[in-house]
């Protein structure tokens, strides 16, 4: 058995404390994972895991019952993938890291395969659009690069409803794969995804998360080692409105030697209640010599009401390393950019557009798909227009009042 067969055969374990009375979770790594949804009770938001999410308003989906519609789920890609439905336990790179994971995993019954054949180089992207037709459903998608392969797929989510998904991403020995996830829901959709990821050796896995829509959107990504020498990039970018919430949570894996991982995600919020979590966690095992990792995670305030939480965390087993680190950084406009470039006539609406597309640039350009990246500028770019148009009648009103009160 390879060492990729061996991982998706045992999935994650919680550590063992042995015999005896129980001992409190210290880490990340020792979170319990099960694709029991017994093992997971229903969250109150008082749970470590759960203490940034608005969990009141995601009762349906925490409910252990069939959904009420089949999410419409089309696929399209060049000559040779191939598409396949399968049971959706037929790999379990993963295993459920919170209930509504679980439940998404046993529900689902279901898992559309994408399978990229064994040096495969795709001139073209492969397109996975799944629906939500304004129920509560479930889906479960399986991405499997064979080794030496070369390829990149987009899944985008649209519609709206209340959506539980899984994503399992294999990543054969040698192989590239490009995964890119949107996030584009209707403004009262709910979205709440996990991803897992094994990466073989000498492979690379760029992992993009877009999340542009819906009102609350989560998405856990997790990342395994299959063997030495993997890489993985894990990109993200998000946008809040008001009445938003986009939550993103990381867990990278480090159990193999001379492996890499580099996590950079960025976001803007504006608007009242605008609110966006980013939860960042680094685990470099004993075993894991030769490791190379860090993550950074920024966040840009356009207006007051919005709240960013970021919480970077990193857990080294062994001194043996390349190099470790995590950055986080939240903050508003900078006042001496705007005064910059208002001083060369460029009016204070255009030049806060040009700062946020500036702040946005560095990460788009790590993308690698130009179709993404020039829809993400496009919607960046409306919803940086919104927010002037409610920045102006905030002032409006503002202004309105006093004078009224004089």
């Amino acid at each position: 058995m390879s060492a990729a067969e061996t991982l998706v055969a045992t999935g994650n374990r919680a550590h063992s404390h042995g015999p005896g009375s129980p001992v409190p979770l210290q880490a990340r790594s020792e979170r319990p994972t099960s694709y029991d949804v017994a093992d997971f009770p229903v969250p109150n938001g008082r749970e470590e895991e759960w203490r940034f999410t608005p969990v009141k308003a995601l009762k349906a989906l925490f409910a252990d019952e069939a959904g009420t519609e089949t999410p419409k789920v089309d696929a399209s890609g060049p000559d040779g993938v191939v598409f396949e439905t399968v049971a959706a336990d037929s790999l379990k790179v993963g295993t459920p890291q919170d209930r509504s994971a679980a439940i998404a995993w046993n529900q689902a019954g279901e898992a559309l395969a994408v399978r990229i054949p064994v040096e495969a180089e795709l001139t073209e992207a492969v397109h996975v659009n799944v629906a939500s037709l304004g129920a509560r459903g479930f889906s479960h998608l399986i991405v499997d690069a064979g080794r030496h392969s070369r390829a990149i797929v987009i899944i985008d989510h649209t519609g709206a409803g209340e959506l539980g998904s899984n994503v399992e991403i294999v990543v054969g020995d040698g192989a590239e794969l490009r995964v890119v996830s949107i996030q584009q829901g209707d403004h009262e959709s709910i979205h709440l995804g996990q991803h897992d990821a094994l990466i073989g050796r000498d492979a690379r896995l760029h992992h993009v998360v877009v999340t542009l829509g819906g009102k609350v959107v989560r998405i856990g990504t997790n990342v395994r080692y299959a063997g030495p020498g993997g890489d993985a990039e894990l990109l993200g970018v998000y946008f809040a409105e008001s009445g938003q919430h986009h939550e993103n949570r990381l867990f990278v894996d480090h159990e193999a030697i001379n492996c890499k991982s580099n996590v950079i995600y960025k976001g803007a919020l504006a608007g009242d209640h605008a609110r966006s979590v980013w939860i960042g966690d680094v685990l470099i095992r004993a075993a894991a010599e030769g490791t190379s990792t860090f993550e950074l995670n920024r966040n840009l305030v356009l207006t007051d009401g919005a709240r960013a939480d970021s919480v970077p965390n990193l857990e080294i087993e062994t001194g043996e390393i390349e190099g470790a680190g995590h950055a986080s950084a939240t903050g508003r406009f900078d006042d001496e950019q705007l005064f910059y470039l208002q001083a060369r006539g460029i009016p204070e609406d255009a030049a806060r557009r040009l700062v946020v597309s500036g702040f946005f640039n560095d990460i788009i350009g790590k993308i690698g798909v130009p179709e993404v990246a020039e829809h993400l500028h496009d919607v960046i770019e409306e919803k940086l227009a919104r927010t002037a148009e409610l920045s102006a009648a905030a002032a409006a009103a503002t202004g309105h009042t006093a004078v009224a009160g004089q």
